[in-house]
């Protein structure tokens, strides 16, 4: 989930002139003369003539633009442009875009379009539906009705795509009408992006809390977007309960290492129903209820156990499977609440206990690559990940403790943990705080969107890369064996040299097979200034999908 943008008043001390030239000013006033893209034809003559204070990256695939804009977008949290290629390079992006609006990420993606008057017959590189073609998967999709109206529909994609709940919308530009005189220009406006969280709408989410016995929270990405990390931090602790994360989550929105911590939910209905057991009020800040999968029979609550959700995604709350829900913005929700509330004087649970070493083995474990990279990563290094099949040993052994530290996709469609290295990286550089990135890839994952390897070449960003070499998609197995589905083809993925794809797009890297040379290989990668790639030779060892793998029990009154 995106980092929301702050309010901006613009000047829109504009003069009338060219589309072109007002759309390039307007976004120097929006503060948006970074454009991410993968340039095509239909683009080139909003691009002509590009500004000397405007950066444009490249990238080799439309999707890796996309990803990276986001997780540059997520580590600013500011409002991100992506220029992309009429229809054709728009469904290349489309993944990406899906993932992006799971992201709640602020980003307008702007395309290029046939010339108007060859619209009607629909000739080559026409976007025959530009209105329907990133439906569902943005808030506005707009083509203007004249040149004249481009800057207006910028700006009115500016303040769609910021705005509670932040997410991704689509212009698609007919490539005549940038050279057209542009008179009528937006009127100075602000636009507040966040939701408001009063005390009067929050009074009954502060009694419940009161007279609960055992309450739980649990705390969604949403909270760090907004900006409520260390609110969520005051509010668990003044009440001394309990906090989980809900499944599926990209980006945590409360500390992995705090001691009210009590790890995440699983993603089954019935895994989840067991989990709340002996908690009389569950309060979601941030989040869905619940991103659920694989399917499973039981009660998605149990008994006497009462929900509120907080969220300021209306259609979030409208689809929720159970709870009562308050629509407002979530990290002022939880600053509310503080107040609100009186100090508990009930005892904390007991904090995890900590994981032990892990057992040396002949093979390396994903489980030791994740131990090993927290035992040497700089402290205050920051995650990106997208390796699925070992998501609970990361998240065990690599806990994120500080604000915008961990990046995954939300979506899941792969295709997003390269690219958004490469997009944190970068965002890290222009802050000036230089957090090292670590990007712990599967190797299946890593091949929708290997291109990203040239993006941080390029950019000579300094992002060790570790690639769970298991030849296979690991994940599908486990699937393969809860959904009690044998003989699947498609799962091995033999003949993948991942440092030699690296290498030819610039990178350097090496391999690593044996657990006595891990240790030696990541000190490396991480003390080279550039990109480095290093391949893990991993146990392939299909992990169970929930913990445990015995579907039958679930599914049997469906077979």
């Amino acid at each position: 989930m995106a980092a929301i943008a702050k309010p901006i008043a613009p000047a829109l001390e504009l003069k009338s002139g060219k589309v072109r030239d007002v759309l390039f000013n307007l976004m120097r006033e929006l503060g948006m003369t970074k454009i991410f893209g993968n340039v095509g034809s239909t683009e080139e003559t909003f691009l002509q003539d590009f500004p000397s204070d405007f950066e444009y990256i490249l990238s080799l695939h439309e999707s890796v633009a996309v990803a990276m804009a986001d997780a540059y977008s997520q580590a600013t949290g500011k409002p991100v442009h992506v220029n992309l290629h009429t229809a054709a390079g728009s469904g290349n992006a489309m993944g990406s875009i899906q993932t992006a609006w799971y992201n709640r990420t602020p980003m307008i993606i702007s395309a290029g379009q046939q010339v108007r008057t060859m619209l009607v017959h629909e000739t080559y590189l026409t976007n025959k539906n530009p209105y329907l073609q990133a439906l569902p998967w943005v808030k506005w999709a707009y083509e203007p009705a004249t040149a004249e109206d481009t800057p207006a529909a910028f700006f009115r994609a500016y303040a769609t795509a910021i705005q509670a709940p932040a997410g991704p919308v689509y212009l698609s530009l007919p490539m005549d009408d940038m050279d057209h005189r542009c008179a009528q220009l937006p009127l100075p406006r602000t636009i507040e992006p966040r939701l408001s969280a009063g005390k009067d709408v929050l009074q009954p989410v502060a009694k419940a809390l009161a007279s609960a016995k055992r309450p739980l929270l649990v705390m969604g990405g949403a909270v760090d977007q907004t900006v409520g990390w260390y609110d969520g931090i005051a509010l668990a602790e003044k009440l001394n309960a309990a906090v989980m994360a809900p499944p599926f989550e990209g980006r945590p929105g409360f500390p992995e290492t705090h001691p009210l911590y009590q790890g995440a939910l699983l993603s089954a209905a019935s895994s989840v129903s067991k989990q709340l057991q002996g908690y009389d009020l569950v309060v979601v800040i941030g989040a869905p209820v619940f991103r659920y999968y694989p399917w499973s029979r039981g009660a998605y609550l149990p008994e006497g156990t009462r929900l509120i959700q907080i969220s300021d995604n209306a259609e979030e709350t409208a689809r929720a499977v159970a709870g009562d829900s308050v629509v407002c913005d979530p990290g002022r929700a939880c600053a509310t609440l503080v107040e609100l509330l009186p100090k508990a004087t009930r005892k904390a649970p007991a904090p995890q206990p900590p994981l032990p070493v892990p057992e040396v083995k002949e093979k390396i474990t994903p489980d030791y690559v994740y131990y090993t990279v927290s035992d040497l990563r700089p402290k205050n290094s920051v995650i990106t990940h997208e390796s699925e099949s070992t998501v609970a040993q990361l998240k065990n052994r690599l806990p994120t403790s500080e604000p915008r530290s961990f990046f995954a996709m939300f979506s899941g469609v792969l295709g997003y943990g390269l690219p958004a290295a490469a997009g944190v990286a970068f965002a890290e550089r222009d802050l000036g705080t230089n957090r090292k990135v670590i990007s712990l890839q599967g190797d299946g994952a890593t091949q929708y969107v290997v291109q990203a390897f040239w993006n941080a070449a390029q950019l000579k960003l300094p992002i060790l890369f570790i690639i769970l070499r298991n030849h296979e998609y690991c994940v599908l197995k486990s699937f393969s064996e809860y959904l009690v589905a044998p003989g699947v083809p498609g799962f091995n993925l033999p003949g993948i040299d991942t440092v030699q794809l690296a290498k030819g797009y610039g990178c350097d890297g090496d391999y690593v097979s044996k657990p006595s040379e891990l240790e030696a290989a990541i000190k490396k990668g991480l003390a080279a200034e550039g990109p480095y790639v290093l391949q893990v030779e991993v146990d392939p060892q299909v992990p169970p999908l929930l913990g445990k793998i015995g579907p039958k029990t679930q599914y049997s009154a469906i077979d």
